[in-house]
C-alpha cells in the first residue's frame, strides 16, 4: 500500500519547505521503519492469494445459483457484492492496512462483474466497451480516494481495455485496425515499464513497471505478427480512421510517459519510432515480391527485435534499472531462438538441427548470462 507520507513529502519538497536531501533522509528512515515493522513475504503472499481466491469463490457461487434467482434478487446480490468488500476494507483500515488494500481491490474487481451482470439482468443494449468504461471510471474513483497501488494497477489495465474495445468496435471488419491497436498497446507497455526512475520508486510506479514488464514480450510478438489475421476480402481501413488511430498511438501512451518521466520522456519517443518500425515489418507475402521486400518481411523483425533488446539494455544502464537489462537480455535470447526455429532449423537435417539447438542453448545461454553479470557489475559500480 502506498504510504500516505510519500504524497505529503513530495508536496513539501516541490513547495520548497524541505530540501531534496532532507526528503531522501526521511524516505530512507521511513523505509527502514517499514521493513522492521512490516509483514513478511509469506503473509503478504497469503493475503494476496486469499483475496484472489475469495473473489473467484464468490463469483463461482453466484454463477452456480444465478438461474435460481429472480431479477430483483440478482440485482440485490450484485449490489451486495460491490459494497460488502469495500465496507469490510474500511473496517479493517486501522487494524490491518494490507488486508484493507486487498479487500478494496476485490471490491473494485467485483464492480466490473456487477456492471456486466446488471446489463444482463435488465437486457441493456449491447455495447461491451461501455461496461469497461464504467469499470475504469470506478477504478479511477477508487484510486482518487485510496491512492493504493492495486487501484492504480486496475486503472492502468482497464482504461486501455476500454479504449481498445471502442477502437475494435469502430473498426470492425477493416484491415489494418489490429496493427494500430497492437502498436499502441506496445508503446503503452514501454511507458509503464520505464516509469521507474532513480529516486521515484513508489509502489504505484513499481506496479506499472510490473504490468509493462509482463506484457512487453507478448505485445512485441503481437506487433510483429499484427497482419497475420487480416483477410484480403475485407476492405482496408479508411484514411481518416488510419490517421486518427496513429494519432492515438503517438499521443495517448506518450501522455503518461511525460507525466511519469517529464524531461526524460524523449527516449520514449524513440521507443515509439522503434515500435512503428517493427510494425512495418509485418507484411503479408505477395506474389512476385522483390528480394528486398522478402528480406524485410522474413529477416527484418528479428533484426528490429535484436536492436530493441540492445536498446532496452542501454536504457537500463543509462537509468540504473536492472529489470530493463534483464528484459533486454531475455528479449535478445528469444529473438535468436525464434530466428533459429523459423529460418535455420528447417534447412538442416534432424540430427544437425538438434545439435545446433543444443549448442545454441549451452553456448548462447552461457554468453548471455556472462554478459548480463558483467552489465550488473558495471551498473553496481556506477551506483557506488
Amino acid at each position: 500500500m502506498t504510504a500516505h507520507w510519500e504524497r505529503y513529502l513530495g508536496r513539501w519538497t516541490s513547495g520548497g519547505l524541505i530540501d531534496p536531501a532532507t526528503a531522501e533522509r526521511i524516505r530512507a528512515y521511513e523505509s527502514e521503519q517499514e521493513k522492521s515493522q512490516g509483514l513478511r513475504w509469506p503473509v503478504l503472499l497469503a493475503i494476496g492469494l486469499g483475496g484472489l481466491l475469495l473473489g473467484a469463490g464468490v463469483l463461482l457461487f453466484v454463477a452456480a445459483h444465478w438461474d435460481a434467482l429472480s431479477p430483483g434478487e440478482r440485482f440485490g446480490l450484485v449490489l451486495l457484492l460491490v459494497g460488502v468488500f469495500h465496507l469490510a476494507a474500511a473496517l479493517a483500515t486501522e487494524r490491518f492496512p494490507v488486508l484493507s488494500t486487498a479487500l478494496h481491490a476485490v471490491g473494485t474487481i467485483c464492480l466490473g462483474t456487477g456492471i456486466f451482470l446488471a446489463g444482463q439482468i435488465f437486457n441493456l443494449q449491447e455495447h461491451w466497451p461501455g461496461g469497461f468504461m464504467l469499470w475504469a471510471l470506478g477504478a479511477w474513483v477508487a484510486y482518487a480516494l485510496l491512492r493504493d497501488w492495486p487501484q492504480a494497477a486496475l486503472v492502468a489495465v482497464l482504461t486501455p481495455m476500454w479504449l481498445s474495445g471502442e477502437w475494435i468496435e469502430a473498426t470492425r471488419g477493416w484491415i489494418g485496425s489490429q496493427k494500430i491497436l497492437a502498436e499502441g498497446s506496445l508503446v503503452l507497455s514501454v511507458t509503464y515499464l520505464t516509469g521507474l526512475l532513480p529516486g521515484r520508486e513508489t509502489s504505484v510506479r513499481k506496479a506499472l513497471a510490473w504490468i509493462g514488464g509482463i506484457t512487453l514480450i507478448p505485445l512485441t510478438l503481437a506487433v510483429a505478427e499484427s497482419s497475420f489475421f487480416d483477410y484480403r476480402s475485407q476492405p482496408s481501413l479508411p484514411a481518416s480512421y488510419r490517421t486518427f488511430g496513429w494519432m492515438l498511438v503517438l499521443l495517448l501512451p506518450l501522455a503518461p510517459a511525460w507525466w511519469l518521466r517529464r524531461g526524460a520522456s524523449w527516449i520514449n519517443l524513440i521507443a515509439t519510432l522503434w515500435v512503428i518500425l517493427l510494425g512495418a515489418t509485418s507484411l503479408r507475402a505477395e506474389p512476385g515480391e522483390t528480394l528486398l521486400r522478402y528480406l524485410w518481411r522474413d529477416v527484418g523483425p528479428y533484426g528490429i527485435c535484436a536492436l530493441g533488446s540492445i536498446g532496452l539494455v542501454a536504457w537500463g544502464l543509462r537509468e540504473a534499472r536492472k529489470e530493463r537489462i534483464n528484459l533486454g537480455i531475455a528479449g535478445f535470447a528469444l529473438t535468436v531462438l525464434f530466428f533459429y526455429f523459423s529460418s535455420v532449423m528447417d534447412k538442416l537435417g534432424r540430427s544437425a538441427s538438434l545439435i545446433g539447438l543444443g549448442l545454441l542453448f549451452l553456448l548462447g545461454g552461457w554468453l548471455l548470462e556472462k554478459t548480463r553479470r558483467r552489465l550488473m557489475v558495471k551498473l553496481e559500480s556506477a551506483q557506488a
